[in-house]
């Protein structure tokens, strides 16, 4: 293998079978925990997504829908902006002393504080205090999702065998987010079902953020069956004192070495995340606000999205492995470009159920296909010893600056129906910032460290 990173590397080939994982049992359960922990990690968040217009109401009462839901989306992204110090924090700790613990404490951290939003006072129970505890938990929430994007990035593919790395990153960078959204809609649709109607506002969507501690105990039921990867276990055992694990990996990560490395990193990643919450993210409140779809159909419509979403960073994944990360980033970046815009402004068109679930279930489709191989491209830009923290930061700041987009789209929309329009200016520019990471970035196959 060419020097990539770090000077003087193993052998492609004898990196690859010094770190063969020893059985099979290991990586169905290390890409297991990556795929369930990333998806009951965005089931978290999720749960805010599906509850804007409500939490809008309760939370950030205003006489304009938009100023509503855009305070609630700034909420979202105050949340996000956490993330890149939970990824600083326990990616550098990962990288350190382990995946596993990392993972466990970091999960553990979003179950417990997703599950605390049901017991807040609303802002007209405790006025602004309500809305300043809000505000509060969403940071304390971020810190430990930024803690699970580390740890959940890095399990899977430094156990699984190199021509599975593709499709694993398929299915744990987007794949995984819509089996989170898919459990979201399934929670949401039930809460529907029993909270119909005006019951939803009152004691539905805090039963939908309470479910957040299931996710939390199923969690750690299964990371704490994990092992350590092959890799890191590999690392722990090295000679040679160049290569053994970083001490402070922050500060090498910032090191002149890689410092241009991350930050060509983060034009893919703010592309990928203005293009995931302008489409998976924001489905659920523009289908219910703009299409006007009452709850139940709209919980039907969200799950078939999910499942769409899921589909598609798959396929895109495995795309990787068979013409290059490069190629792959790029011809679907060309896609999006295209095909989204116009189709949000189709959406925003329509008032029929069957048209809005094709168009909604393509978008969904289309928005997910970069992220497929984003994850395994980070991985392949690092080496072990710094991975977790690389790979953390580098997803975790550019999915913060992509989260943010929703406020500004509500922002700038003065009216419910100007929303379509912002919405495809937004995701157009997002996917040109995609594209111009995709041509300046090296190809990466093969180049796992």
């Amino acid at each position: 293998m060419q020097p990539y990173g770090e000077a003087a590397v193993q052998s492609s080939i004898a990196t690859e079978l010094d770190f063969a994982p020893t059985s099979k049992r290991q990586i169905l359960t290390a890409a297991s925990a990556s795929i369930l922990g990333f998806a009951l990690d965005l089931f978290d968040l999720y749960l805010l997504l599906y509850v804007a217009p409500v939490i809008g109401k309760l939370f950030f009462p205003s006489e304009s829908p938009t100023l509503s839901l855009a305070a609630v989306y700034a909420s979202f992204a105050v949340s996000l902006l956490m993330r890149p110090i939970g990824s600083a924090l326990f990616g550098s700790y990962g990288d350190r002393n382990g995946r596993k613990a990392a993972m466990l404490f970091a999960f553990v951290g979003v179950g417990i504080s997703t599950a605390a939003f049901g017991f807040l006072p609303t802002i007209a129970q405790a006025g602004e205090t309500g809305t300043i505890l809000f505000l509060l938990l969403r940071l304390v929430q971020g810190v430990f999702v930024g803690g699970v994007v580390a740890s959940t990035h890095t399990i899977a593919t430094e156990t699984v065998p190199p021509s599975w790395r593709g499709s694993m990153s398929g299915l744990i960078g987007g794949g995984s987010a819509a089996v989170g959204a898919l459990f979201a809609s399934i929670v949401f649709w039930v809460n529907s079902y029993i909270f119909p109607g005006d019951a939803f506002e009152v004691w539905g969507w805090r039963c939908m953020f309470f479910s957040g501690i299931l996710s939390a105990v199923l969690g750690f039921l299964v990371f704490n069956a994990l092992e350590e990867t092959p890799f890191f276990k590999k690392l722990e055992h090295k000679s040679d004192p160049s290569a053994a694990k970083a001490r402070a990996p922050l500060r090498t990560l910032f090191s002149p070495e890689y410092r241009a490395i991350l930050f060509t990193n983060l034009l893919v990643t703010c592309g990928a995340g203005v293009a995931y919450y302008l489409t998976s993210g924001y489905m659920p409140t523009f289908i219910k606000v703009v299409n006007r779809v009452p709850y139940g159909d709209a919980a039907a419509i969200l799950i078939g999205c999910s499942i769409s979403g899921f589909l598609g960073s798959l396929i895109a994944g495995h795309v990787s492995t068979v013409i290059g990360r490069k190629p792959a980033m790029i011809i679907f970046g060309l896609a999006t470009a295209v095909t989204m815009p116009l189709s949000y402004v189709a959406l925003g068109a329509t008032q029929d159920l069957m048209a809005v679930a094709v168009l909604a279930i393509a978008i969904t489709f289309l928005g997910n296909m970069p992220l497929g191989p984003v994850l395994i491209f980070l991985n392949e830009r690092f080496p072990t010893r710094i991975r977790a923290s690389g790979t953390g930061l580098s997803w975790n700041v550019g999915f913060a600056f992509g989260g943010t987009m929703p406020t500004f789209v509500s922002l700038l929309s003065k009216g419910i129906d100007q929303v379509p329009a912002s919405l495809a200016m937004f995701l157009f520019s997002g996917s040109v910032l995609f594209l111009i990471g995709a041509f300046v970035i090296p190809e990466t196959k093969g180049k796992f460290q």
